[in-house]
Order: structure tokens, then C-alpha cells, then sequence
């Protein structure tokens, strides 16, 4: 009876767990088909569309705005040529794998020459984090692409589709700043940059499209119809081939960077523990998978050659033989040392420099002062205006006060500099007499001092 009881038990959660993960019910074969190939090609309003997209991503990757690239993502239509090319060769399809090849090819071309061209101008070739964070691809990646290839088919194989599953896939796989990256290293020939975007994009690239041939196959999509057996069986050994083609690099590019993703973490991990046991402070860690070398410098107590040695052996036991690790020491070290004397000689002449620049400064400032009084007194010198004052008064008597100042007249056109005296006469003086003194005083001051310019006014 219990035995009984388990087997219904057990029945009813295997039951339970099909409903949950069943996703051959939902599926809508023939209109996903149909959906993948008319997203398939990039031309009219796609291709302005992807342009358009494409500067957008460029600009939010040249301000390192993530709210902008995502923003891009969300309009880019990048994923149809890739689908396509996932489908043709879940169903053997010849001729929708031809039309993904080729309207694929135009949207990298199109995006990297639109990326060229936003990147030319020199005001946008700033290095920037989001730049640099699309040139280092690791196995995070591959997970991301995979996982965001099978989600995208899946959802798009359901009767009711979901369009905000393939906007996240969109912006998860982010297959737009790898091409947008690629652009900026053409424009500023940095071709490490160019290399890893390149990178970064085939390998989201080939495994949604592996994705989406393993999701075709699994819900046993209808091969395509050929009326000719030979030909289909033709095509069927094409498809074949150039699935595997597909496949064996991404299983390759898969393991390549899972095995330095591993080296990456141990490394990180042993150079934690020796420095917990040890006491020191590491710096300024560098790795390199290919060539199993490590490089870093310690500060405080230095390490020795058997320390050295023992990392060696602990990279050995976790599966990494003939590591080389290159340490810079802090003390007894001839390399380390240059390089501090190297930083302090550079600081020292630094603020030498700073120190002579203030003198220099000073000395400028000394020597505008002293010209400053000497155009002064030359000004005073070159024009004796007590002198002057004095034989006005001579000339007539009952001037009481004399002025003289430089006014500045404009007529919007042409600016001039005018001399003026102004004569203050002692009361009783009445107003015709004034004139008469006031013109008669101008006329001999531009006779004095030939200047036609000169005016002379009677104050209140």
C-alpha cells in the first residue's frame, strides 16, 4: 500500500514539474518561422533605424552613459540576421541561410562604418570605461549570450509573444557596443580595442545562434520541404556542416575562456591568502593566460624564492604547470628601487619647477608695478598740467578752480579720447563774460598744446 502511495506521489510531482517547464504546448511553429524570416532583413526603414541606433550607443558609450547604450539597445534591430541564421540551420534551410549570411554581413558593415564615422570627429575619441569594458570578453560572457540566445527562441516560439523579453535579451547580450567599440578602434587605430570587440561580438553572435538551433531542434521545428530528395539531401549535408562549424568554435571558445576565467580566479585567490598569511600589501597584479605569467609588487615584508616557488607549486596542483611569477619587491629589490628613486627624483624637480615658476612670477609682478608708477610719473612729466593752470589764471583772474581729465566719446562707430579742462569762475562772473573767457581760453589751450581736440567748459 505505502509502495502505492510513493509511486502516485512520485507521479504527481513528475506531473507537476512537466506543467512547469513544458514548452512544447505554447508553441506556435509555423508563426515563429514566419516572424524570424521577415525579421531577417535589414533594408528601408530597418537600416535607418539601425544607424540611428547605432549613433545613439556611440554617443552613450563616448559619455559612458549606461541609461543611453541601453536606451540604443532597446530600438536596435541586430537579433533578426542572427535568429535567422539559427533557424535556417534548425530547419534546412538553404535559402533563408543565405538571406541571414548576407543581410547579416550588411548590418556589420553598416553598424562599424556608422560607429567609424561618429568616432572620427576628435572630440568624441575619449577612452572610456564603457569602451574598455567591451574589449575584454570572459566566460561571463558566453553564459550571458547563450542563456539570452535560448530565452529570446523561447519566448519568441509562444503563441502570445513577449515583446519585453526580447528587449531584455536585447540589452542582456548587448550585441550593439561590441560593433560600436569595433568602430572606435578603426577611427583611432587602436586595434587591440577593434580585436576584442570583434571578440566579444562573435561570441554573442554565434551562441544565439546555437541557441536557437537547439531550441528549433528540441521542438522538432518541420524541416523545410524540397520537392527534389537529392537536393534536399544536399542541403540537409550543407546545413550540417555549417552547423558544426558553428558549433565546434563556440564549444572551443567556450572552454578557452572558462580556462582563463579559472586561471584569472586563482590567481586572485592564492594572492589573497598570501597576503592574509604574510602580512603585505600586493599591488599593480597583472595576468597573462597565455603565457601563465603573473606579475605583481609587494609592499612590507618581502617574499622569498622559496614563497615564489611555493606559488608555482600551488598553481601546479590546481592544474596550471609552469606558471611564472615576476614579483617587485620593497626592499632589496634593485628594480623597485630605481623606480622609487625614479618617482622621487620626478617629484623632486617638479616642485623645484613649481618654485622657480613662483619667483618668475614674482619677479613679473615687481617689474609690471615699477612700469605701472613709470607711465604714471611719464604721463605727469609729459604734461605739466599745474603749469598750465597757473598761466590760465594769469590769463584770467577770476577763475577760482581748474580740471582736467581724458573722457572717452563714441559714436558707434569710431571711438576717441578728448581732453577736457573744466574752468570754475568766482561768483559775480556773469554768464556772457563767462562765455566769451570759456572760448577764448579753449582757443589758446589747442594753440598751446596742438591739439585741436581740446574742449573747455565752464563748471556750476
Amino acid at each position: 500500500m505505502e509502495n502505492n502511495q510513493n509511486i502516485n506521489i512520485v507521479a504527481i510531482i513528475k506531473k507537476y514539474l512537466l506543467e512547469i517547464f513544458d514548452i512544447s504546448s505554447d508553441t506556435d511553429k509555423e508563426a515563429t518561422i514566419q516572424d524570424i524570416k521577415n525579421g531577417v532583413y535589414v533594408k528601408g526603414q530597418i537600416a535607418w533605424v539601425l544607424i540611428f541606433s547605432i549613433l545613439i550607443a556611440s554617443a552613450g558609450l563616448n559619455t559612458s552613459s549606461t541609461a543611453v547604450v541601453i536606451g540604443a539597445m532597446l530600438i536596435s534591430p541586430l537579433m533578426g540576421p542572427i535568429l535567422g541564421m539559427g533557424l535556417s540551420l534548425g530547419i534546412n534551410d538553404i535559402d533563408l541561410l543565405r538571406k541571414a549570411l548576407k543581410n547579416f554581413a550588411v548590418m556589420v558593415i553598416l553598424s562599424i562604418f556608422t560607429s567609424f564615422l561618429f568616432f572620427s570627429i576628435p572630440m568624441f575619441q575619449d577612452e572610456t570605461p564603457e569602451l574598455v569594458a567591451r574589449t575584454i570578453p570572459d566566460v561571463r560572457d558566453v553564459i550571458i549570450a547563450l542563456s539570452g540566445g535560448l530565452a529570446l527562441i523561447v519566448a519568441l516560439s509562444r503563441r502570445n509573444k513577449s515583446l519585453n523579453t526580447i528587449a531584455g535579451v536585447a540589452i542582456a547580450t548587448a550585441l550593439m557596443p561590441p560593433l560600436c567599440t569595433a568602430g572606435y578602434g578603426l577611427a583611432t587605430g587602436k586595434w587591440a580595442f577593434f580585436g576584442g570587440a570583434i571578440f566579444l561580438f562573435s561570441i554573442n553572435t554565434v551562441f544565439i545562434a546555437s541557441s536557437t538551433f537547439i531550441v528549433v531542434r528540441f521542438l522538432k521545428f518541420p524541416y523545410e520541404a524540397y520537392a527534389n530528395s537529392k537536393r534536399r539531401k544536399t542541403i540537409s549535408q550543407v546545413i550540417t556542416v555549417f552547423a558544426i562549424a558553428i558549433l565546434v568554435p563556440s564549444i572551443y571558445m567556450f572552454y578557452n575562456l572558462y580556462k582563463k576565467s579559472d586561471f584569472t580566479q586563482k590567481v586572485t585567490n592564492l594572492i589573497e591568502k598570501v597576503k592574509a598569511e604574510k602580512g603585505i600589501l600586493i599591488l599593480d597584479v597583472d595576468v597573462h593566460y597565455a603565457t601563465k605569467k603573473i606579475e605583481f609588487a609587494v609592499i612590507g615584508k618581502s617574499l622569498s624564492k622559496e614563497d615564489i616557488s611555493k606559488f608555482e607549486e600551488d598553481m601546479k596542483q590546481m592544474g596550471y604547470e609552469k606558471c611564472n611569477f615576476k614579483v617587485m619587491q620593497n626592499a632589496g629589490n634593485i628594480e623597485t628601487l630605481n623606480k622609487i628613486n625614479e618617482i622621487e627624483s620626478s617629484f623632486l624637480s617638479n616642485q623645484q619647477l613649481l618654485v622657480k615658476k613662483e619667483a618668475v612670477l614674482l619677479e613679473k609682478d615687481r617689474e609690471i608695478f615699477d612700469l605701472k608708477n613709470q607711465l604714471v610719473a611719464k604721463k605727469e612729466s609729459d604734461f605739466p598740467f599745474i603749469d598750465i593752470a597757473n598761466e590760465i589764471k594769469s590769463l584770467q583772474k577770476e577763475i577760482s578752480e581748474v580740471s582736467y581729465a581724458n573722457a572717452i566719446k563714441t559714436n558707434f562707430t569710431s571711438t576717441d579720447t578728448i581732453p577736457v579742462f573744466q574752468i570754475k569762475f568766482n561768483n559775480g562772473f556773469n554768464s556772457k563774460e563767462k562765455l566769451k573767457s570759456t572760448e577764448t581760453l579753449q582757443n589758446w589751450l589747442r594753440t598751446k598744446l596742438k591739439n585741436e581736440k581740446i574742449i573747455v567748459e565752464p563748471s556750476n
